[in-house]
């Protein structure tokens, strides 16, 4: 089984890529698209050049290599997709060869953790419009909802979430999603220095966030934008 996990940056995505990458039976992907997305967008990124370094830039390639076989003969393959990086100049027919899944998480703790790493992003930043697209076409493929799980409920009850997670997935769950050692990871794309400095300090998940942020004006008007679509996925949360 071929897992993609599709979220926007800073939703606990590479806690939970951690997370599958610590069962014995999954292997791990960071973001195989992020040097295609900033080659074909000219988006300037922290580390931009060593991420288009690091990974093939043909969208098509990438779309192969995540379909195609497993790596190390792992029963499962964990991806985790940033749902910017699909840009409508790529082709998503290869959605259909993978279990697809999605990660959300409010929008004013996105954008204020976001803000922390990158000013002033767009609404094309934090991937909420691209996540309801992408959600709507898997759905439209399989003739169902894929499964929705939020931060928020993974951090309230890790356990409980993951289980839930794992159910919707036709997989078991194991005690081994709830840990994994500190510091950098065999999976980690060459950008981790820049935007992981608080997961590699970690050894499982943190404990639940507290109020929703108060953001500056110009950030709760970004916020409000992406509601919307946050709001659309969450009526399907597991």
């Amino acid at each position: 089984m071929k897992i993609a996990m599709w979220s926007g940056p800073r939703n606990l995505s590479t806690a939970l890529m951690y997370s599958f990458a610590a069962r014995p039976d999954c292997a791990a992907t960071d973001e195989p698209f992020y040097a295609a997305y900033l080659a074909a967008t000219g988006i300037d990124h922290p580390m931009c050049a060593e991420v288009i370094a690091s990974q093939s830039t043909d969208p098509a390639k990438v779309a192969a290599f995540c379909t195609g076989p497993n790596p190390e003969g792992k029963l499962l393959w964990y991806q985790k997709h940033m749902t910017l990086h699909m840009i409508p100049d790529f082709d998503r027919g290869f959605l259909r060869g993978l279990t697809n899944a999605f990660l959300i998480r409010h929008p004013a703790r996105v954008i204020a953790s976001y803000t922390r790493k990158r000013e002033s992003p767009t609404l094309a930043d934090i991937g909420y419009v691209q996540q309801a697209e992408l959600f709507d076409q898997v759905a439209q493929m399989t003739g169902t909802a894929p499964p929705v799980i939020s931060a928020e409920a993974i951090r309230a009850n890790p356990r409980a979430a993951l289980t839930r997670l794992c159910a919707a997935l036709g997989i078991a769950f194991t005690d081994a999603m709830l840990s994994w050692p500190p510091g950098p990871k065999p999976q980690d794309g060459v950008w981790a220095p820049h935007w992981y400095n608080a997961v590699h300090k970690s050894t499982g998940f943190e404990d639940p966030e507290g109020p929703l942020p108060n953001l500056p004006p110009e950030a709760q008007g970004l916020a409000d934008l992406a509601l919307p679509h946050f709001d659309r996925l969450a009526a399907h949360a597991l």
